[in-house]
């Protein structure tokens, strides 16, 4: 039995059909049901699935309440320009330790650790609100601290996926995941939106509600496995491991570009998403009000959950690119669609469009890096794709500056133009990388 059918048993994995020509009995082709969410036939992969459910939804509320508590206390783009940049000074500066982490220590360890933090967090800001004296610095350092907790979150979750359910689920394992990251986007803006808006309840019942359900996220990762390294591995100092991924890229070329495009993707459009509460309250006059931030937020993840479901099934394949490539440009195009939006209904049926873009293109390269690179790297490969999120807010402060100066709709433009200008230079390297250097895919 190969290494990833002994990790797909240990996880209670069923066994694979029998082989053309045994004595067995043949089985039907999956349905589109049992082909859409294979991977959760995996029980352990089930519970980190659960337990990311929760976390997300907590996550996609406090980034909501955050943004619109930031908007109220200044009614400045810059400000959210802001806490987004001090979300992407400690990714920058953590990323790398965390992916050293996932690939050196117990994957699950790692997971509850980020998670308190995250707790720690949510409780703090709720404690201040609730004693009224909240202050708009302290939503930069809670952005700093959920950033922190994400340095180390991230490749860890990432690299059990790989450990749960094997090579030939991972694909729709990291589809999945998207997922039930995207689903929480259609109901959390709507919670975070419904509950700050009602009197008695407000920001700090928001960041309370948070708070209680990363716990519930927590109990459900200590059920987990402890997703330990490989017996034997050598051990070095945590810059030297680091080093070492880099290296490791810098060999294999295909990791090398997706990591490339994912950057620059993230730089470029990703930030749009700092700056919907603005586009709803000035640019389509909802005012005070949060919920025409909430629909937009519902919007893109109503276009991520359908996109997730549509390509769950088809992760896989040579072609995979030509879909990611296609993803990426289409999320450039939507952002451009955006600034030229004439009614807030209109933008909403754009956002779907930049949503389903979006999650597709950020399902599908995460699936290609992991495929093109060796388990023992996932952590710190995971960890380097996670640097672009840093970019993300680093980004968000000099546009929200932009924005000021030229208007959220110009932006938008740019943002887009540079984006599908980027896809546009990949379609064209792809295939000529592809002739000088096949794509290996690894088994093991």
């Amino acid at each position: 039995m190969s290494q990833v059918e002994d990790r797909g048993a240990a996880a209670g994995e069923p066994h694979e059909p029998p082989t053309a020509g045994s004595d067995a009995p043949t089985t039907a082709p999956p349905t589109w049901r049992e082909s859409t969410f294979a991977a959760l036939s995996v029980p352990a992969y089930r519970l980190l699935w659960y337990g990311g459910v929760f976390s997300f939804l907590a996550v996609q509320m406090q980034v909501i309440a955050r943004a619109a508590l930031a908007y109220d206390l200044t009614g400045s783009n810059e400000s959210l320009g802001t806490v987004m940049f001090w979300f992407g000074v400690p990714m920058l500066l953590l990323t790398p330790f965390g992916g050293v982490a996932a690939d050196r220590f117990s994957k699950r360890a790692v997971i509850l650790v980020s998670q308190w933090l995250l707790i720690i967090s949510s409780a703090l800001l709720a404690i201040v609100l609730i004693a009224d004296v909240i202050a708009f610095w302290m939503l930069p350092a809670s952005s700093a601290v959920q950033a922190a907790a994400f340095a180390f979150l991230g490749p860890a979750r990432m690299a059990f996926t790989s450990d749960l359910v094997g090579r030939q689920r991972l694909g729709n394992a990291v589809v999945l995941q998207q997922m039930s990251m995207n689903g929480t986007r259609v109901f959390g803006p709507s919670i975070a939106g419904l509950l700050t808006s009602i009197a008695w309840f407000g920001y700090e019942g928001a960041y309370i509600t948070t708070a209680i359900l990363t716990i519930v996220a927590s109990v459900m990762t200590m059920r987990l496995p402890p997703g330990s390294p490989a017996p034997g591995k050598v051990t070095q100092r945590p810059l030297r491991e680091f080093a070492d991924g880099l290296r490791y890229v810098r060999a294999n070329p295909h990791v090398g570009l997706l990591l490339v495009v994912s950057l620059v993707v993230v730089m470029s459009a990703f930030p749009y998403i700092s700056f919907l509460a603005s586009l709803s309250k000035d640019v389509f006059g909802f005012g005070e009000s949060n919920a025409g931030y909430g629909f937009m937020s519902g919007a893109t993840a109503i276009g991520a959950v359908s996109a997730s479901l549509f390509i769950a099934g088809r992760s896989g394949g040579p072609g995979v690119w030509k879909v990611q490539a296609a993803a990426g440009a289409a999320f450039g195009i939507g952002l451009v669609l955006l600034a030229a939006a004439p009614t807030f209904l209109v933008s909403l049926v754009v956002l779907v469009l930049v949503g389903g873009a979006t999650s597709a293109f950020q399902a599908l390269n995460n699936t290609m890096v992991l495929m093109a690179s060796e388990s023992a790297y996932h952590g710190r490969v995971q960890s380097l794709m996670m640097l672009g999120f840093s970019g993300f807010g680093l980004m968000a402060l000099p546009l929200g500056v932009v924005a000021d100066a030229i208007g959220l709709r110009t932006t938008f433009a740019i943002m887009g133009t540079v984006t599908t200008v980027a896809m546009g230079v990949y379609f064209v390297v792809r295939p000529i990388l592809e002739r000088s250097h096949p794509m290996v895919v690894h088994d093991e």
